[in-house]
């Protein structure tokens, strides 16, 4: 918010310097971003008089004026095509320099002697207009220092506020931090209830008390909107940001900034029949005082007539119902709007206004009152005009509660740091505008005012408490504290050992975004389309992922659209889906591979990356991490129906890995063999705790066979079956022979497989090895149906 420092000293005037104030301010929590002087650097300007106007000879658009400084008249010649007789202006005599170092001297201007400038807002750095001579007020004392009359030795301070301090978007609001701060009392104007002079009354209904619990109107009859505000009211508004436009919409701004209520002026003529404060209906249009034209959506709060749209609530009025200079009765509106129903609603529409932005934060639900009360007021004095009856429309189930809040003193020393005096405590809380209801036996019951939405929980009056006491006399502590480590068990290995694995195996890193796109998700997981999102970035960004692998494919696509062959990428992060009524959020590891196995150079050659590769690294993982994992033959939409084996702990399904089906991959657009993995984190963590084994000091026996199976047995089962049966003191089983041939018919193939037997505190004889041989042979026939190869 931006705000005049001699407006705010008009209601609180401390003995310190504006950068003092500045500090002040911060340090109390209302950051100031900074402040500039309210015109530009200049001097030798006065209150000039524009005696006589005259027609320039020998230029049709300029004007030879008679112009007295209170002291001598002077000749100057003047193009503004306002200039006239009679009128007060800035007036720059010879020898003044105008900002920028502009110096006036005497000059000729198409033959005709000019003895100083007549000066426009812009020439002055005030503003930017420059269509016309600033015209200064009847009243102004020729001759007087511009800078003194206008009162220009002022600085626009810019404070940053947070969205929780709605109390301070007002000079009332800052005027009473001030006070607070410096110990003073503030000296706001004294607002007195107008009293009615005639009968006629708005009518009023409000449809939407969840969204509007209070509505005051007013009817002022016979204004003279011709008349503009008056110079310091235009001088104010201009000064914290605000563009004087007519009387009406000028103090409507002004009490809006000095007390913090928005508020509007309709021209009561161009309402049908009365007010209605409603939802808006589907297909509505309404033309802003913007000029723009919106479609109005069922869920925006409206300010109607009995035909039409008059306003979007809180945010902007109507063009339609709009003041002008022909208006002559004015339906005067304040309101409390709720902050949730208005949320977001000026950005719906492109627009952010004064109004919207205070509205949204919070405006305190008493304050309408006061604020119809002062408008009336500014309204009569320069406009004239006869005021009404004020017609107040309240919802009291649907307005703010009144709060309490009880404060404990021991509970202020703890958060605090120091023991502060009671007496102070509550001298702080009640400058503020806090009432302390009750004394407690340790504390206060404390009563919080309507303006201070942000107030709720006991640990908000301490914050209170210590800004204004002053951060800089609170002692400062080292924070004191055990920080136990939390209990880990050891069998689960960290993530972050899995990710260094797959570093140390080539891999990068991803991180994709957890929203993704529909039509990428649909190919990826068609069985779940996962939980849109209610206001998604953008429209392939707008469901959350059930897979990993949608944010990895499209990442490989960025990738291979910038000519890189070769990619390995692994990435950990949650899925989603609906679960009932709750989101389940599942951890999971996921990866990609396409290219080359290793990265080309004179000894890797080119040799593709292909399924047993990345099933090679999966089995070092789980290596690592002490796990049995199963391969399986399965069935999954986005993978290769040849290619694709489930991951199987315990015969609990942990995961896929997979070649890309080539349908997918197609309507991707990528290029290469893509392979894929995706395992459930919480599956694979949990491994075993190494234990130390002394190495045996007996000798190793190994046994070899050769059995024909079926073609469709897979090793995992042979081995399963052999572990089995072979006896605890089995060390080692592997296979070191395939053969497939016509010899041993169609459908079988010979496996060919060593077992080693070793015992950790004797030597194993004959017959304890044959036995266990023998078993295993015994349980591969019946178990699988295999046969010795003889």
């Amino acid at each position: 918010m931006k705000f005049s420092e001699q407006w705010l000293r008009e209601w609180v005037n401390p003995a310190i310097d504006t950068q003092a104030l500045m500090d002040q301010i911060t340090m109390a929590g209302l950051e100031v971003d900074g402040f500039e002087p309210v015109a530009g650097k200049f001097s030798g300007i006065v209150v000039g008089e524009v005696l006589s106007v005259a027609p320039h000879p020998d230029a049709d658009k300029l004007r030879v004026c008679q112009v007295s400084d209170g002291a001598s008249e002077v000749q100057v010649v003047c193009g503004a095509p306002n200039v006239r007789d009679g009128m007060k202006v800035p007036f720059a005599v010879v020898g003044a320099v105008l900002p920028g170092d502009f110096k006036i001297k005497k000059a000729k201007l198409r033959g005709q002697p000019s003895e100083g400038m007549l000066c426009s807002e812009s020439e002055l750095g005030l503003s930017e207009n420059h269509e016309g001579l600033m015209e200064l007020p009847a009243n102004a004392p020729v001759g007087q220092p511009l800078d003194k009359f206008l009162g220009l030795n002022d600085v626009t301070i810019d404070v940053d506020l947070t969205p929780n301090r709605s109390d301070c978007l007002s000079i009332k609001g800052i005027a009473r931090e001030v006070g607070v701060l410096n110990s003073l009392v503030v000296e706001g104007p004294e607002i007195t209830e107008i009293e009615a002079v005639h009968s006629d009354v708005p009518d009023i209904a409000v449809r939407a008390p969840e969204g509007c619990p209070r509505y005051l109107g007013r009817i002022l009859r016979n204004v003279d909107l011709s008349v503009p505000a008056p110079l310091w009211m235009q001088e104010k508004l201009r000064r914290c940001g605000v563009r004087s436009i007519d009387a009406a919409v000028d103090v409507t701004n002004y009490v809006m900034l000095e007390l913090g209520q928005p508020m509007h002026a309709f021209d009561r003529s161009e309402i049908s029949g009365g007010i209605l404060v409603r939802m808006a209906e589907a297909n509505e249009k309404l033309i802003l005082l913007d000029g723009q034209e919106v479609e109005l959506t069922s869920d925006t709060l409206i300010i109607a007539d009995h035909a039409k749209p008059i306003a979007i609530a809180g945010v902007m009025g109507g063009e339609h119902s709009g003041v002008s200079q022909k208006t002559r009765d004015l339906v005067l509106e304040a309101a409390y709007f709720d902050p949730i129903t208005l949320a977001g609603k000026a950005r719906q529409y492109s627009l952010h206004t004064d109004a919207s932005h205070r509205f949204e934060r919070g405006v305190d639900y008493k304050l309408a009152r006061d604020a119809m009360e002062r408008a009336t007021s500014l309204l009569m004095e320069i406009v004239g005009g006869e005021p009404g009856e004020v017609v107040e429309v309240a919802s009291k189930n649907d307005l703010p509660d009144d709060r309490t809040v009880d404060l404990r003193e021991s509970r202020v020393a703890e958060v605090l740091g120091l023991q502060i005096d009671r007496t102070t405590v509550e001298e702080i809380l009640t400058r503020l505008g806090f009432h302390i209801d009750k004394l407690l036996k340790n504390g206060w019951r404390v009563h919080v005012p309507s303006f201070r939405p942000d107030v709720s929980i006991e640990e908000d009056l301490i914050e209170e408490i210590g800004r204004i006491y002053g951060y800089n006399n609170l002692p400062v502590t080292e924070p004191t504290g055990s920080l136990g480590l939390r209990p880990q068990a050891e069998a689960i290995r960290p993530v972050s050992a899995i990710q260094n694995y797959f570093v140390d195996c080539g891999y990068h890193e991803a991180i994709t975004y957890s929203f993704v796109d529909p039509k990428v998700q649909s190919l990826v997981n068609p069985e779940d389309q996962g939980i849109a999102l209610a206001n998604p970035i953008s429209s392939d960004l707008s469901v959350m992922r059930t897979s990993l692998w949608s944010g990895l494919l499209k990442t490989v696509s960025y990738n291979q659209n910038r000519q890189q062959p070769r990619i390995r990428l692994f990435e950990t992060g949650l899925k989603f889906r609906k679960d009932g009524d709750r989101i389940d959020q599942q951890p999971m590891l996921a990866g990609v591979v396409v290219g080359n196995q290793l990265p080309e150079n004179w000894a890797n050659g080119r040799r593709m990356a292909d399924f047993f590769d990345v099933k090679g690294e999966l089995e070092g993982l789980f290596r690592l991490l002490g796990i049995e994992v199963d391969f399986a033959a399965g069935q999954h939409p986005a993978l290769h129906p040849g290619q694709t084996a489930e991951l199987l702990r315990d015969g609990e399904h942990v995961g896929w890995l997979g070649t890309l089906h080539p349908q997918v991959q197609k309507k991707l657009e990528l290029n290469g063999t893509i392979l894929m993995f995706e395992l459930f984190l919480n599956s694979i963590v949990s491994g075993y705790v190494p234990n130390f084994k002394d190495i045996s000091k007996f000798p190793e026996v190994r046994r070899d066979l050769a059995i024909i199976i079926g073609s469709d047995t897979g090793f995992s089962d042979v081995e399963r079956v052999a572990k089995k049966h072979a006896g605890e003191n089995l060390t080692a089983l592997r296979a070191f022979d395939v053969y497939e041939g016509e010899s041993l018919g169609e459908g079988n193939r010979s496996l060919a497989l060593s077992l080693f037997w070793q015992h950790p505190e004797r030597t194993l004889n004959e017959e304890e090895v044959h036995t266990l041989f023998s078993g295993v042979i015994d349980a591969l026939k019946e178990e699988l149906g295999a046969t010795l190869r003889s």
